[in-house]
């Protein structure tokens, strides 16, 4: 039997690959397409999930085949000076294409010993106490104690569970394509910097080799989003926006996207579990549905291992829907937000001059620049928050403010704090030398070492880099082990 299969090997699916080896998990990735897509439809890496790469080592590999760009306020392509002193090392966007962080996911969930295999279909599957029983196209059955779904808007694996996708249909769609252009560069340039004065939905910009990245509002909705737009209709759309077509020919790859927004209404049905587009589908603004991807499977990798492993605490895998759920609600939300910001009504245009002055005040661009790079995010333990610690004003003051929050990297005495973080387990970072992780040894690493930048005499770090715990009580630590660790083994 297999621990876990993976459907779909896409960069949530391959990020979960990885995470789930990273604790000898035994894992099968399936996906149905027979060889990678060349299609850049994600651009690149946002705060966050650079932070991920550099959790676990990965950042170098990523650094040498992307570009560095400096974080600023682009919520709804508005665009003003990045706020000062980010809670981060790493204050940028990292340009990469999709093709490139798909290769590179794969290469390291390959390294680390998971299994591939494209052109495999899945059409069904069932569950009983036991395990899941996976159908293929070919007639093939697999079986694995879990199942994972991570393929896409139009999931298979949540139409087969029966999983509500609430939410609305598109009511704007836009074409991308990637295609050769006659005209000149620097009228090319010229013409699109004069149309997204006004038009926000429309780029044509250089992607090497000769070949341009063609962005263009649609003129209605199509029917079948999955049938890609004709050359003609990009012309057609091209002369209707920008007054000229730019002489472009040769596509090499056309699609349509539309902004719909739909998120499932559970992330776990018993052994089948869902994330990334499975689990919810965006508009494209602010670039956060790969960043969201990832991170889906970041936090649920080292919990699903947990419980394959067999020392979960109770409830520690329905953490995941609990804990990520709200994160896509507010993606939808804050996408939803950004479209209509980018309509060219008057009435729209009117909130986004409002905004735009609002975005000069700090507080205001910082909250929604870390809504996007996703640095604000803040798990919800149950535990209580210190009064107005997390914005809302509803905190009970039994909570340290750090709780539920991921940590940046520091610098240690001996060197930096996600070098600790390679091997995916638990961290107890204890400035005190005091303390002990006796009985939890072989799931947390305990470190005594000492940061200028951190204020508290220790924290216990969850496998994802999330504070589980803060202070210097060893009783309190105690009774905090056990809830994200399981319980205790001999020492």
């Amino acid at each position: 039997m297999i621990d876990v299969i993976v459907v779909g090997g896409g960069p949530t699916g391959l990020m979960l690959a990885a995470e789930l080896r990273l604790h000898g998990v035994r894992v099968l990735v399936l996906e149905k397409e027979a060889e990678p897509t060349g299609f850049v439809r994600a651009l690149g890496l946002h705060v966050r999930s650079i932070e991920v790469m550099d959790q676990r080592g990965l950042l170098e590999r990523f650094l040498a085949h992307g570009r560095r760009y400096p974080v600023r306020g682009f919520f709804a392509a508005i665009d003003k000076p990045a706020p000062d002193r980010l809670d981060t090392r790493h204050p940028y966007v990292l340009g990469i294409p999709q093709p490139t962080t798909d290769r590179l996911l794969a290469e390291r969930a390959t390294e680390l010993g998971a299994e591939m295999e494209r052109g495999r279909e899945l059409v069904g599957l069932s569950q009983d106490d036991h395990g899941v029983t996976a159908e293929l196209a070919d007639g093939t059955r697999l079986r694995s104690r879990y199942l994972v779904g991570c393929d896409g808007g139009r999931s298979t694996v949540r139409k087969l569970l029966g999983v509500g996708f609430p939410g609305e249909h598109s009511r704007v769609e836009t074409l991308l394509g990637e295609m050769a252009v006659a005209e000149d560069p620097a009228t090319v340039a010229a013409v699109v910097a004069e149309v997204r004065t006004t038009q926000k939905r429309f780029g044509v910009g250089p992607f090497g080799d000769g070949v341009y990245r063609v962005v263009v509002p649609a003129e209605g909705v199509a029917e079948d989003r999955s049938v890609p737009p004709s050359l003609e209709e990009f012309k057609e759309r091209l002369r209707a926006v920008a007054g000229t077509d730019f002489g472009v020919h040769s596509p090499r790859r056309l699609a349509r996207f539309g902004d719909a927004t739909r998120q499932a209404e559970r992330y776990r049905t018993g052994r089948v579990l869902l994330a990334g587009d499975a689990a919810h589908i965006h508009p494209p603004v602010g670039g956060q549905g790969l960043n969201l991807g990832v991170q889906d499977a970041f936090n649920l990798g080292w919990k699903l291992a947990a419980e394959v492993n067999g020392w979960a605490p109770d409830g520690l895998l329905d953490s995941y829907h609990t804990e990520r759920h709200p994160v896509a609600a507010d993606v939808l939300n804050n996408t939803r937000a950004q479209m209509m910001l980018l309509s060219t009504e008057p009435g729209p245009l009117a909130v986004r001059a409002l905004l735009s002055e609002l975005m000069d005040f700090e507080e205001v661009n910082r909250h929604l620049v870390e809504k996007i790079i996703a640095i604000g995010i803040r798990y919800d333990f149950g535990e209580g928050d210190p009064e107005g610690a997390d914005g809302d004003g509803t905190g009970h003051g039994t909570g340290h403010e750090l709780l539920g929050r991921r940590i940046r990297d520091m610098r240690l005495k001996r060197g930096r704090l996600y070098e600790l973080t390679r091997g995916g387990r638990g961290l107890l970072l204890d400035q005190t030398g005091r303390l002990s992780v006796a009985g939890w040894a072989d799931r947390v690493d305990h470190v005594v070492d000492v940061s200028e930048e951190l204020d508290v005499p220790a924290v216990l770090l969850r496998p994802d880099g999330h504070v589980a715990w803060a202070g210097e009580d060893q009783r309190e630590l105690l009774d905090r082990l056990p809830k994200w660790f399981g319980a205790a083994t001999g020492t």
